[in-house]
Formats: structure tokens, C-alpha cells, sequence
């Protein structure tokens, strides 16, 4: 007890370099003042709600209150403006959940407790999902790579929504049929700077390896790829002194290392030595294509994938990737949705990110015949 304030710790929590129960007396006064850089008449004041504290001083004092695993005193815990159900379609692909943490962070921001829910393989559907979300009285929902990306789809599940008077907001994956604010990477300048790259390194027999074409971003990828290769051909750019590539190579799998490996076996029959990827996952299983036939990336063969996903830097060889501004199209998602939930909605049109090449170590340059 602090001041008539009881400190009471989360089951299981352990403070570094302290006690770890409240009986042995830890977190003690010192300890909060110690880790907020203020004094312990400060910490007094904070705890109990008394005035004649600076707002960053309160802050901070919550903070470290926070940082040494115990709850708040039931006066300073802040009230849920509301839920804000967040539905993706996975949790394996490492970019989905970088997503969710981003939107999470930015709805905890602003008040909002945010309901995550997660499709699985023989799970709930995501009608089913939006449905349950109702019925716990959620503010609002954010859609990322849902059945809006889906073309053969139907789109009146949407307008089912607006019409009961739930907000919402949809990333990755603009459809026309739908009503609705849509977030949204560059996915044609994401192909085609992912081709500019492969072909200033040398290499003149590029595919594509990328989804299957109803979904959105998979048709805007193949799309901008294509008109890049189709540009570079007819300016003589791509044109090897045999004339070897004639057209664009494209290779529609599914989103995972297995149908990325699938994929790269393909585009190297097919005499391909450098490879853009719709996902970083699909661009490791090109990576492991190409060193099952005994191949060197990127000695022998670049790769290029597409999300810059967190573990990207760490692979081997790390992944060059097309990045996905992430944090910034979280907080705009966010932002259009609260909008709309205040009653003053923006106008529902799609907002569009420019994605940033990240060269790693996956890609480099093309190994002539007279090359080491």
C-alpha cells in the first residue's frame, strides 16, 4: 500500500531487479520515483489523484507504474471509449500480425480496446467473425486482406454493414463495388520498381511469382509487373543479345513458402535468374528453390519479395523486399474510421501508399559467363 493506495500486482509478475511479491514491499514509493525520474512526493500525488501535476509528469509516473508489472489503482485506469473489432485472415504470415499491432497501437491510442479476431483453417468464417463482433456491440471494424481483396466475392456483406450502422474500414485490397474507405499499398510501382532493380543488376530473365488473380492485390502486381517488363522490352532494355526474354514470365501459386518454392521451380525451368515475389514468404520458397538445384542467391539467382515482414533482416540471406509503410497506413485506416465513427466521415475513396525498396542480400548482380 502506497498512501491508502494498494499496488497489486498482475498474477505471475516479476519486477527485474526488485522483489517480486507486495509483502516483501515492492514496488516501494522509491522504486516508481526511481524509474519515472521524479520525486517520490510526485509519485504520492499521481497515485492519488490528487491536482498539481504537470500531464507529462502523470504520464510518466503511469508509465513506470506500468513498466514494473503492476496495476493501476482503479481511480487512474482510463475508460474504453469503446471496441473496434479488428479482423485478418491469419496469423503465420509474420506481416498480418505486424499489422495488427500497428492498428492496435494507434485504436489504444485514442482510448479503444481493440478485439482482434483471427480466421483459421476450419475456424469461423469471416461473415461469422463480423457477427459475433456485433453482438458484443463493437464501435467500428478494420478489414485487412479480407473478402473485399476477393473478386468473387459479394460484395453486399459490406453494405449489410453501412446499412446497420457499423463503421468500417478496409486494407489491402480496393473493390469498386464497395462503398467504403480502403487503405492500401502501391502494388503496381511496388512490381515495377522490384523489376527496375532486377534489371539495373543485369538480369534479363525476370518472372514473377505472385497469387492467384482474384485477388486484388495479386491482379495489381502482376499488372505493374507486366507493363514494366513490357516498357523495358520495347525500349530494347531487357533484350539479352539472343533476344532470350520474349515475353513476361508470371507464376500464380499460393501465399506461402511451399507455393513460393513451387513457384521458383517453375520460373527456373523456365530459365528465370532473377524473381519478384507478391509476399516475402513466397520469396523464401523461391530462395529454397533455387538451392535445391544446387544454386547460390544471389550469385546465381535474385529474389525479391514484397512486405518487408519483421523478420525479413534476419533471413539467409537477409531479404531484399519492397516494404510496405505499415505504421503509416495503420494509422490512416484508424484515422478514416473514427472519422466515420465521430459522424464526420471522409470521402470513402482509396488512399494509397507508396511501398520503399529495401535491398538486402537476396539480390545482386547478374554473373556472366566470363564472371568468377
Amino acid at each position: 500500500m502506497v498512501d491508502g493506495v494498494t499496488l497489486r500486482p498482475p498474477p505471475g509478475a516479476t519486477v527485474e531487479g526488485a522483489p517480486r511479491d507486495l509483502d516483501s514491499g515492492a514496488p516501494r514509493l522509491a522504486d516508481i520515483a526511481a524509474q519515472a525520474s521524479v520525486s517520490e512526493a510526485t509519485v504520492s500525488r499521481v497515485l492519488n489523484g490528487k491536482a498539481g501535476v504537470a500531464h507529462a509528469t502523470r504520464h510518466r509516473v503511469l508509465a513506470a507504474l506500468d513498466l514494473l508489472g503492476y496495476e493501476r489503482p482503479v481511480r487512474l485506469r482510463r475508460r474504453s471509449a469503446g471496441l473496434i473489432g479488428l479482423v485478418i485472415p491469419e496469423l503465420t504470415n509474420p506481416i498480418f500480425p505486424a499489422f495488427a499491432q500497428a492498428v492496435e497501437q494507434v485504436l489504444v491510442r485514442y482510448g479503444y480496446t481493440p478485439v482482434l479476431c483471427t480466421q483459421v483453417p476450419g475456424g469461423a468464417t469471416e461473415d461469422e467473425l463480423v457477427e459475433q463482433l456485433e453482438e458484443h456491440g463493437v464501435t467500428g471494424i478494420v478489414f485487412l486482406s479480407g473478402l473485399h481483396a476477393d473478386t468473387t466475392a459479394d460484395p453486399a456483406r459490406y453494405a449489410g454493414l453501412t446499412a446497420r450502422g457499423v463503421p468500417y474500414v478496409l486494407v489491402n485490397g480496393f473493390n469498386e463495388r464497395i462503398d467504403a474507405h480502403f487503405v492500401s499499398p502501391d502494388d503496381h510501382s511496388a512490381a515495377r520498381m522490384a523489376v527496375r532493380h532486377l534489371a539495373d543488376l543485369g538480369h534479363r530473365r525476370i518472372g514473377l511469382a505472385v497469387g492467384p488473380t482474384r485477388f486484388v492485390p495479386s491482379r495489381r502486381k502482376t499488372e505493374g509487373f507486366t507493363e514494366s517488363v513490357r516498357e523495358m522490352l520495347g525500349s530494347g532494355e531487357l533484350t539479352g543479345p539472343e533476344g532470350e526474354l520474349a515475353q513476361p514470365i508470371v507464376q500464380r501459386t499460393l501465399f506461402s513458402v511451399e507455393g513460393g518454392h513451387a513457384a521458383g521451380t517453375a520460373l527456373l525451368d523456365q530459365g528465370c535468374t532473377g524473381v519478384v515475389c507478391g509476399s516475402d514468404l513466397m520469396a523464401l520458397g523461391v530462395v529454397r528453390a533455387a538451392r535445391s538445384r544446387g544454386l547460390d542467391v544471389p550469385r546465381d539467382m535474385s529474389v525479391v519479395g514484397f512486405d518487408d515482414s519483421p523478420l525479413a533482416a534476419f533471413t539467409d540471406p537477409p531479404l531484399t523486399t519492397v516494404r510496405q509503410p505499415v505504421a503509416a497506413m495503420a494509422a490512416a485506416a484508424v484515422d478514416a474510421l473514427l472519422e466515420e465513427i465521430r459522424g464526420n466521415p471522409v470521402q470513402r475513396t482509396e488512399f494509397v501508399f507508396q511501398p520503399e525498396l529495401v535491398v538486402r542480400g537476396s539480390t545482386g548482380q547478374l554473373r556472366t559467363a566470363a564472371s568468377p
